[in-house]
């Protein structure tokens, strides 16, 4: 009896939360609402290190995520019966960088790693580079024609027509050239390039060929920087800048400079683990299908420091929306949909999606038994929820199904009015889309020149990825807890609809014949 006790207790010390001041959460009126937040405030605590991938607080709250699915009653989804699945991944990391520029005339100017510049990771990124430099416009193969053994540095647009990242690299190789210098487009407001970098790493799944360039070296580079590198030339590099922000012709000139680089690279090999459990279903026939929900629990962890800070805590990306899965869970012990629904806490998103793709490659339940994916990220509860950017609304059944629900509740749903973020491409939806499964995400949405969208824009300006998003951080407790009500209705109706979703006719993304 005594040993049962110490187990029971063992048990409930390993998923209560600690007992800590809480003054916000005795202002959140709502239970369910106070409840997430509680476990938010855990999850994204400095006690879990910032839950970088491979990382011992990563795999703290890995545990704790685990234990809270397992008393709620989930059962485990993961690899022999456990709450985990793991996979193996590959680790390259610049660990130190000095790049100057070099001018004709004499004299240099450093930049700073991190601050004003960053470069891809790769195992086989060089040592060293020397090479003369140029401006390549927006990097178009026409742009390219003298860039042999060149830097050459190209505008780093995200505008629909011009080209993108892989195509300036693509077109630059070929050109010849030995080195990529993507600047930041000042003119992309609506989601402002920003410095510090917390890191210079690249992660991938170790069942695919490591990072490798060839020796071909890919930097990003502030605006800043490129207005020194091209100081006492003749061009005006912020007036360059502006040209291309707002995609006016760029013509592409020699500066009378070289470029001067030394890198160290350090490469690793680990396990990662994404937390997988299910709420089995109770109709007979629909407990074979599972739909899927989903948020990632890595975050950054520690990284370069801002405002002197430099544990990236992530406590809206995307710990709160892991701990809604744990509030789902809680709400709906004893209360089974018709379909099983399976909760997914992926790792690795920030680093590439590797979690949603290891596991839409190699699932723990059958593939074609995923009806669904809804995938939590890129929400922020920062003022009255009101109307809701759907990501893929008219691609499948869900976006009828979801405008129904939000319409209940007297909140409007529209598709994404800034598809140049790429925002559709960028969470753990998009590798179940890959794979023929309707999926979604969801998107705090705000009219046009609103007080909504000032706040808006100023998280991405001050917090995105940045220590700045901890649970001290503004926010609108309201909203959320409007918003965990459509959520657990949405997965209520899909859970327990006697039809599947489908893609609508003439979707790209329905699996071909």
């Amino acid at each position: 009896m005594r040993r049962t006790a110490l187990i029971l207790a063992a048990l409930l010390a390993a998923v209560a939360l600690p007992a800590i001041a809480e003054p916000r959460t005795r202002t959140i009126r709502d239970a369910d609402t106070r409840a997430w937040w509680r476990i938010t405030e855990h999850l994204s605590s400095d006690a879990m290190e910032g839950r970088d991938i491979g990382s011992p607080g990563h795999d703290r709250a890995g545990r704790w995520v685990a234990e809270r699915f397992r008393a709620a009653g989930l059962k485990p989804a993961g690899d022999n019966g456990t709450f985990f699945q793991s996979f193996p991944v590959h680790e390259s990391r610049v660990e130190a960088a000095e790049v100057s520029v070099l001018r004709d005339g004499g004299g240099g100017t450093p930049l700073r790693f991190l601050q004003q510049f960053s470069v891809r990771a790769a195992d086989d990124l060089p040592k060293s580079l020397d090479a003369p430099l140029m401006f390549g416009g927006y990097c178009r193969a026409e742009d390219l024609t003298l860039a042999r053994s060149k830097a050459v540095a190209c505008l780093n647009t995200r505008r629909t027509g011009l080209t993108t990242s892989a195509e300036r690299v693509r077109n630059a190789q070929a050109a010849g050239a030995v080195a990529l210098i993507q600047v930041d487009d000042p003119g992309f407001t609506i989601e402002p390039f920003r410095w510090p970098a917390a890191y210079a790493r690249t992660i991938t799944l170790a069942d695919r060929p490591p990072p490798a360039t060839g020796g071909f070296v890919v930097m990003t580079l502030s605006a800043e920087a490129f207005a020194e590198m091209t100081a006492g030339s003749g061009q005006d590099g912020a007036a360059v800048l502006a040209s291309g922000g707002a995609q006016q012709p760029l013509t592409p000139f020699d500066l009378p400079a070289r470029l001067k680089a030394s890198f160290k690279v350090s490469t690793r090999d680990y396990t990662a683990t994404n937390v997988l459990a299910v709420l089995p279903g109770a109709d007979p026939k629909l407990a074979a299908e599972h739909l899927v929900l989903s948020a990632h629990l890595d975050g950054y962890g520690y990284g370069e420091p801002v405002g002197g800070d430099r544990l990236y805590n992530g406590a809206l990306d995307d710990a709160a929306y892991v701990a809604t899965l744990i509030r789902f869970a809680e709400t709906h012990r004893g209360k089974p949909l018709k379909r099983s629904v399976l909760l997914a806490a992926f790792t690795g998103e920030e680093k590439g999606l590797l979690g949603a793709y290891w596991f839409t490659s190699h699932p723990t339940v059958p593939k074609d038994s995923l009806v669904a994916n809804l995938n939590l990220d890129q929400l922020r509860p920062l003022f009255p929820l009101k109307l809701m950017t759907m990501l893929a609304i008219d691609e499948s059944t869900l976006g009828a199904t979801a405008k129904a629900v939000a319409g209940s509740m007297g909140i409007r749903l529209q598709p994404d009015p800034e598809p140049e973020r790429s925002l559709l491409t960028r969470a753990d939806h998009y590798p179940f889309m890959q794979i023929g499964v309707p999926a979604t995400g969801f998107i705090f949405g705000y009219e046009p020149g609103t007080e909504a969208e000032r706040r808006y824009r100023e998280w991405y300006q001050v917090r995105y990825h940045r220590p700045q998003d901890d649970i001290d951080q503004p926010m609108d407790f309201q909203a959320a807890a409007d918003f965990h009500r459509f959520f657990y209705k949405l997965v209520e109706t899909v859970g327990n609809a006697p039809q599947r979703p489908s893609w609508v006719p003439g979707s790209r993304y329905a699996p071909r014949p």
